[in-house]
């Protein structure tokens, strides 16, 4: 008896490997790598007990497992479950309509650089001054819930706005500043903190926010650091730090390129 391996094993196999890849993915971004390994490993257990050596009864107790686990992740893993489902259909929104008005990039591009440059020339007089501050910007993941535990603002985005809620007596300048849709949204928020060991020990509880958030959400976390006066960003869970106006500027046009993020 003869196996027949087609074009549409190839698409299954390559759509599978897609998925683990995926899943992979999201599990790292998690921390959580070890558990990933962990349920590959039991699959594999499983399909090789069940489906190799058809042992039923040990089979369908596995069954019944996997039934439940399935359940159990969701349930443990629903916030990273819920931001993996949003980033795969914000890519997607509005893409095709952006090429037919490429003709309004131009509009658009110096829409972004009024956004832009408020926030770097702000950020660089904070330096000067080594003024504390921690500024996250939207991407393609709504920041609502982070808003909600600070106070809204919702205000043009403007230097001086933003120097004077920095400000060391200023009541929100301990929390951070939350950015989304080209205004000032809210200021004085909470943030989770990341515990990555990775972390030099230099860098202190605002960086830790920073990376935090970043993390959890697609999103840029600016950091002005109070004891030095240097400039970082978080993007991805992974700092760019030391940055100049011109490195900041450049990062923030690329990065909050609608096309690029899919807005």
């Amino acid at each position: 008896m003869f196996f027949s391996f087609g074009i549409k094993d190839v698409i299954d196999i390559f759509l599978v490997a897609l998925m683990l890849y995926y899943l992979y993915r999201l599990m790292k971004d998690s921390r959580s790598l070890n558990v990933f390994i962990g349920i590959m490993v039991f699959v594999l257990l499983w399909i090789f007990v069940s489906q190799i050596l058809e042992m039923r009864l040990l089979g369908s107790i596995m069954d019944k497992l996997v039934s439940v686990g399935v359940i159990g992740l969701i349930i443990l893993f629903q916030e990273d479950i819920r931001k993996f489902l949003y980033n795969l259909g914000a890519h997607q929104r509005m893409r095709l309509l952006l090429r037919f008005f490429s003709a309004d990039r131009a509009a658009s591009k110096e829409k972004d650089k009024e956004t832009i440059v408020p926030i770097v020339l702000a950020c660089m007089g904070m330096s000067k001054r080594k003024v504390g501050a921690l500024i996250v910007i939207e991407r393609t993941a709504p920041l609502d819930d982070v808003a909600a535990t600070g106070d809204i603002i919702d205000a043009n985005i403007n230097q001086r706005l933003i120097e004077n809620i920095f400000f060391k007596n200023s009541p929100l300048h301990d929390g951070a500043m939350v950015i989304s849709k080209k205004r000032i949204k809210a200021a004085g928020c909470i943030l989770p903190v990341s515990h990555n060991l990775d972390i030099p020990k230099e860098l202190g509880l605002r960086h830790r926010a920073a990376l935090g958030i970043s993390q959890q959400c697609d999103c840029i976390a600016i950091v002005v650091s109070e004891e030095t006066g240097g400039i970082s960003i978080a993007k991805d869970g992974a700092f760019q730090l030391r940055l100049s106006a011109e490195k900041l500027e450049s990062i923030l046009t690329t990065e909050l390129d609608p096309q690029r993020t899919g807005r």
